[in-house]
């Protein structure tokens, strides 16, 4: 099936220049399948009789991306290793740059006939991709591959809440979610590393001996829990299709039962599609129409909110900016209420409050790299509750979640932790503290297994720190 056009932004026209290659920077979709920038590559290249070359820009000592660490570089470099294996199995070079992501671009751009870029919606994503359109000469096209609808399809606007933008994507994925066709490459790469040079900066064939000569925070180490790359994740989605997501739809709240698909991680390292992913759940053999409905419900709506909330609100990362006028205003008005409980930055991150459940939440997140989505709520609002001002409840939450969890540093991120305070809500009945902004209290543990939470904890980091 040809690629929609609604996916497809022309940077800058015209014809392609004289090139040895087509250059994909392979920034945002780190996979070899099911990615539409990639197969827009092929075509464009198969059209020119030129071999195809992916890029990628990486620098390490936390310049590449802010509050990057070692969990996430170890995650990053074992995607880019499977990528690599499975862009050259097709024919296709890799080539990893030691720079930034717009600086590895131009470079490579400069014996490229044209370029193909991925969209990303965060500030830093935004930088990149400007400063390649300002510099570079030749033709320039962006596609997009880490949403099911296009973010300028599915609304033109910011978004109040899930309510407002779901009717809108009903109306519009269906073009979108159809299977992509992986287009055969009819001029191999093979040969350009040698004719052209185009050896990588940093092997990603051994992940780990890449990581080992990395400078960066090792602070957070790597996780055995999960393990990045395209294979892996299509593993997972394929085994929890075949089991766990038959309950999804009655159990997806209750953090012990299992019934979560851990794609997140995945998802924000561009190592899945979620066009794929949304269809294979279509298909699945197991549960019914209530569990696909709230997975797609998870996978799509919510998901591209999220990157509604970030593309329209460039201050997405400030309490000032990210979270709505009413909320901040019921937040001020109760700043100076008494709070029993105040714990700072060093006592949450390692689990040092009089809370055992929120103490085992925060460990699986710090040891582990994931937390469920139904205590990641409980988790933030406690922040809240135990901080001295919203202000800075809203910056630990902030820096723990990008800190810690495998998924952080996402469009995802930054809404859910905005949501904390009232983004995409409704005021609720005004109490201390929280003002009219939604509170959650004990009430939250007593709708699971909340012992069997603990003790499911205890295992996931004994296997961890063995």
């Amino acid at each position: 099936m040809a690629i929609q056009a609604g996916r497809i932004r022309v940077l800058k026209d015209g014809e392609p220049r004289d090139g040895a290659y087509v250059l994909y920077l392979m920034q945002q979709g780190m996979r070899s399948r099911d990615n539409p920038a990639l197969e827009y590559a092929v075509e464009e290249a198969n059209r020119l009789g030129l071999p195809v070359v992916a890029g990628f820009g990486l620098l390490d000592g936390g310049a590449h991306f802010p509050e990057a660490n070692a969990r996430h570089y170890a995650f990053l470099l074992q995607g880019l290793a499977d990528a690599k294996a499975g862009l050259e199995r097709r024919g296709i070079a890799f080539v990893l740059r030691r720079a930034t992501p717009a600086r590895a671009a131009l470079t490579l751009g400069k014996q490229a006939a044209m370029l193909v870029l991925d969209r990303g919606y965060l500030t830093i994503q935004k930088s990149w991709y400007a400063e390649i359109e300002e510099n570079f000469d030749g033709r320039l096209v962006q596609v997009e591959g880490d949403v099911v609808v296009p973010v300028e399809v599915a609304s033109g606007k910011h978004e109040f809440a899930a309510r407002t933008l779901r009717p809108k994507l009903h109306r519009t994925w269906e073009p979108y979610l159809a299977p992509l066709r992986a287009r055969k490459v009819n001029h191999s790469a093979d040969h350009l590393a040698d004719d052209l040079n185009l050896t990588s900066d940093i092997d990603v064939s051994d992940p780990d001996a890449a990581l080992a000569a990395m400078t960066l925070d090792r602070d957070v180490t790597p996780v055995r829990r999960f393990r990045g790359g395209e294979t892996e994740a299509y593993r997972r989605l394929e085994a929890y299709l075949a089991g766990p997501f038959a309950d999804y739809g009655t159990v997806r709240n209750r953090p012990e039962a299992g019934a979560a698909s851990h794609l997140s991680p995945y998802l924000h390292f561009g190592q899945i599609s979620p066009v794929a992913a949304a269809l294979k759940v279509q298909k699945a053999k197991t549960g019914g129409p209530e569990d696909r409905a709230a997975f797609l419900e998870e996978l799509i709506v919510r998901r591209e909110l999220a990157m509604n909330h970030v593309h329209t609100n460039p201050g997405y990362d400030a309490y000032a900016k990210a979270v709505p006028d009413w909320a901040r205003k019921a937040l001020a008005e109760h700043e100076d209420d008494s709070r029993p409980h105040l714990y700072d930055e060093e006592a949450l991150a390692h689990g040092r409050t009089h809370d055992e459940y929120w103490n085992a939440a925060m460990r699986e997140m710090r040891v582990t790299g994931y937390m469920h989505n139904h205590l990641r709520m409980y988790w933030g609002k406690k922040i809240l509750e135990w901080s001295p001002s919203p202000e800075e409840a809203f910056a630990v939450t902030l820096r723990l979640n990008n800190r810690y969890f495998l998924d952080g540093r996402d469009a995802n991120s930054f809404t859910n932790v905005a949501w904390l305070f009232g983004l995409h809500d409704r005021p609720w009945g005004r109490r201390k503290v929280f003002g009219t902004v939604r509170y959650l209290g004990q009430n939250t543990l007593k709708k699971f297994d909340a012992k069997a939470y603990l003790k499911a904890v205890d295992e996931l980091c004994a296997a961890e720190e063995e």
